[in-house]
């Protein structure tokens, strides 16, 4: 007798994980909370987690409040929040005050992490900062690429290394506390 995937029980598991996590998603993307609203993302999230669980396991939004991830979580928001507070607000004061000069370029500078999620991470959360887009990635050398509104000529590694140093310590911290 031949096995055609995972049993049931664990392929409805993946799904109800799935689903979560989507309808998380729904509800922050659409930021509405109607009866229409939450039926339509509860319908998509479901659809999306059936389809989605015969291809592997996902972590359960629910482990991120494991004390020491959800401490870990926190200390990255709130760290993430000020960074973005912060760029907009020299944005800003780049746009008010146009003397001040705009020295756009490219930036490549060094990461420590390796795993897919750290590097997800690093990349979407340093990209929520204006001032810094993530452009590429070099997993082979270990390398991000980001597009920096204000690139000082004579940039250091370690004044580039600024960019998501701060955000990857947080990051490896938070991948540290699954062990």
């Amino acid at each position: 007798m031949s096995s055609h995937g995972p049993p049931v029980p664990v392929l409805a598991r993946r799904a109800a994980t799935i689903a979560v996590w989507a309808f998380a998603v729904w509800l922050l993307l659409t930021w509405t909370v109607t009866a229409e609203q939450l039926t339509t993302g509860a319908v998509v999230a479901i659809s999306i987690g059936v389809a989605m669980a015969p291809l592997g396991e996902v972590v359960g939004p629910w482990r991120l409040f494991e004390p020491r991830r959800f401490a870990g979580v926190m200390s990255l928001a709130a760290l993430g929040l000020v960074k973005i507070v912060r760029a907009n607000i020299s944005l800003a004061v780049r746009i008010w005050r146009p003397s001040r000069p705009l020295r756009s370029g490219m930036v490549v500078v060094p990461t420590m992490l390796r795993s897919d999620g750290g590097l997800a991470a690093v990349g979407l959360i340093s990209s929520l900062i204006v001032d810094n887009q993530i452009v590429d990635l070099g997993r082979e050398q270990h390398v991000l690429q980001y597009h920096a509104v204000d690139v000082p000529e004579g940039t250091k590694p370690e004044q580039a290394e600024a960019i998501n140093a701060p955000i990857e310590r947080q990051v490896a911290r938070v991948e540290r506390s699954r062990r």
